[in-house]
């Protein structure tokens, strides 16, 4: 029985200010994901507050919306098994500092703010974020 997942991924606005989407791209196929969709966006700030609205309480909101909607993006659709889990481990720690050696915040990450990558943090959010960005 086959535990194939989406999930999604967002190369922030720091990675793609430095050129780093085609190499994270590669690192995801590389893992065995596929890019089921993709495409490069600048979204509103207040349609970042929508995307982050599960934060909406904590102190780091603000900066985070101004920051998503500070530049072009890139949010793609991975797929493969247990994408979700193999995802957020490939991406490593929210603290590039804390990040482990080989993951994609160590390698790219600027601080715990631009850590270059989002990923969906559940199987739920991955549905819903998925049709955030993808819903046409």
């Amino acid at each position: 029985m086959s535990n194939l997942e989406q999930t999604l991924s967002i190369i922030k606005p720091d990675a793609v200010e430095r050129n780093l989407d085609n190499e994270i791209k590669e690192i995801f196929k590389n893992k065995g994901f596929k890019i089921v969709d993709e495409k490069k966006i600048q979204i509103e700030k207040s349609e970042a507050e929508k995307f982050y609205k599960v934060h909406e309480t904590k102190p780091f909101y603000n900066d985070l919306c101004s920051y998503l909607s500070s530049g072009p993006i890139v949010v793609m659709i991975l797929e493969k098994e247990n994408a979700v889990i193999a995802n957020r481990e490939l991406m490593g720690a929210t603290n590039p500092t804390e990040a482990e050696e080989g993951t994609i915040r160590k390698k790219f990450g600027i601080s715990i703010d631009k850590n270059s990558v989002h990923g969906s943090d559940s199987i739920e959010n991955a549905k819903i974020e998925i049709e955030f960005f993808f819903k046409d």
